[in-house]
């Protein structure tokens, strides 16, 4: 479990999956994802995260915020699941739902992931990316002090070519830059 001031990133529950089907269905939550999740998707999801978990003692947690919501969305760092230029990689990431947007969670969250990756885990370096309009990523990447590495972008290989959601922008951070934040 990773605690900041206002979260808690802990293990799945099985009481999470209600409402981590709810946000992976609202389609503000999915804008610059290929599309919403069905309930048996969202379900598998949760499973992925939690296999991935289990297999390497880290992965997308849970995101509790303290005293006020047991579930609000996830913040983790996984082993990116596809063949990429850049990989293996390990990864950055978060999807929190829509009430708790603008409030700095994800920032807050995502900074204590990057200290956890850097010190326990001794990671080299984390990546993140994001389609070119998801803002809000993008600047949460910025944040937390990850670059942008234009030579890195890429084309998603799971969506197809001609699909609008295809390119991605690659934001890297490593250790030695971390610790100079």
């Amino acid at each position: 479990m990773i605690r900041t001031p206002r979260l808690l990133l802990r293990p799945w529950r099985e009481e999470d999956r209600e409402p981590f089907a709810v946000m992976n269905a609202d389609p503000a939550v999915m804008e610059f994802f290929p599309a919403c999740l069905t309930r048996e998707e969202s379900d598998k999801g949760m499973d992925w995260f939690e296999a991935h978990y289990q297999a390497h003692s880290f992965g997308m947690l849970a995101a509790e915020l303290l005293g006020q919501a047991p579930f609000i969305g996830f913040i983790g760092i996984q082993n990116v699941p596809f063949e990429a230029p850049f990989t293996p990689a390990i990864e950055i990431g978060w999807r929190l739902a829509r009430p708790f947007w603008n409030r700095g969670l994800a920032t807050e969250g995502a900074s204590a992931v990057l200290r956890y990756g850097f010190k326990r885990l001794g990671l080299n370096e984390i990546v993140a990316f994001a389609v070119p309009a998801n803002l809000p990523s993008r600047r949460v990447m910025q944040k937390i002090g990850m670059r942008h590495d234009a030579a890195g972008d890429f084309d998603h290989p799971k969506l197809p070519t001609n699909h609008p959601l295809r390119r991605h922008l690659l934001y890297r951070l490593n250790q030695s830059d971390w610790s100079r934040l």
